[in-house]
C-alpha cells in the first residue's frame, strides 16, 4: 500500500505526551495515525499497539465491546514503558464502517451475535485490512514490535503484511456484563485468546481520571 506521511506534532493526554504522526493513503485518502513516546528508532523492539478506530468504544464510552478499554489500557502501558506507539487504524467496526456496523448492532440486539450481524449484513466476520502498518512503522524507524493483542489473527495479518512480530502481549481488559457475550464468540468464533472466568457485575465504565494542574 503507498501511504504518505504528513505532519507531526505533540499530544499531551492524561498518560503522558505523546507525539503524533498523521498519515494518508495514496489513492483513497483515509488517515491514519501513530502515537509515540520516547526513542522508538533505536532498533529495538517497541511496544505496539495496532488499534482499529470504534467510534462507540473509544470516544461514545459503550460497554458492549472491549475497544475503548483496550485503547486506554495501550496508551497507559506505553506511557508507562516510556516507549511504544499506538497505530490508530481508521477502519471503523472491524472495516465495514460506521453505519453498517450500527446495523449490525441492531441484529445483535434482536440476538445475532458480532459474526452473524457481519455475515447477515453480506460481510465477513473481519474485513480490516493492515497493509498501512509496514509504511507507517518504516516511517518511523521501527524495525520490530511487540504486539498488544489477544488476537492471533492481527499477529498473522500484520506478518504477513511485512511486519516483524517478535511477541504478543496479552491486552484482556474491559470484560463486563454488556459485552461478555461479544468477548465469548470472539474467543470462539474468531480465536481470540481471552479468559473465560466470572465476569464482573458492575455496570460502571472506568473513566480516564483527568487530575488537576494545580493539584
Amino acid at each position: 500500500m503507498s501511504i504518505q506521511f504528513i505532519a507531526s506534532s505533540k499530544l499531551p493526554t492524561p498518560f503522558g505526551v505523546f507525539t503524533m504522526h498523521g498519515f494518508e493513503e495514496a489513492g483513497t485518502g483515509k488517515e491514519h495515525v501513530a502515537l509515540t513516546m520516547g526513542d522508538v528508532s533505536d532498533g529495538e523492539p517497541v511496544l505496539a499497539r495496532a488499534h482499529s478506530e470504534c467510534l462507540t468504544g473509544d470516544a461514545l464510552f459503550s460497554m458492549r465491546c472491549d475497544c475503548g478499554y483496550q485503547l486506554e489500557e495501550a496508551l497507559r502501558a506505553v506511557a508507562e514503558a516510556g516507549r511504544g506507539v499506538v497505530l490508530y487504524l481508521r477502519q471503523e467496526g472491524r472495516g465495514i464502517g460506521l453505519l453498517n456496523k450500527i446495523r449490525a448492532y441492531n441484529l445483535q440486539d434482536q440476538g445475532a451475535d458480532t459474526v452473524e450481524a457481519n455475515e447477515q449484513l453480506g460481510f465477513g466476520a473481519d474485513m480490516r485490512n493492515y497493509s498501512m502498518c509496514q509504511p507507517m512503522l518504516d516511517q518511523l524507524g521501527i524495525k520490530a514490535i511487540r504486539l498488544m493483542t489477544n488476537n492471533p489473527r492481527k499477529v498473522k495479518a500484520l506478518s504477513d503484511a511485512g511486519v516483524d512480530v517478535v511477541e504478543r502481549v496479552p491486552l484482556e481488559v474491559g470484560r463486563n456484563p454488556h459485552n461478555d457475550s461479544y468477548l465469548k464468540t470472539k474467543a470462539s468464533k474468531l480465536g481470540h485468546y481471552l479468559p473465560q472466568g466470572d465476569v464482573p457485575q458492575s455496570d460502571d465504565r472506568p473513566l480516564i481520571s483527568h487530575q488537576d494542574d494545580d493539584a
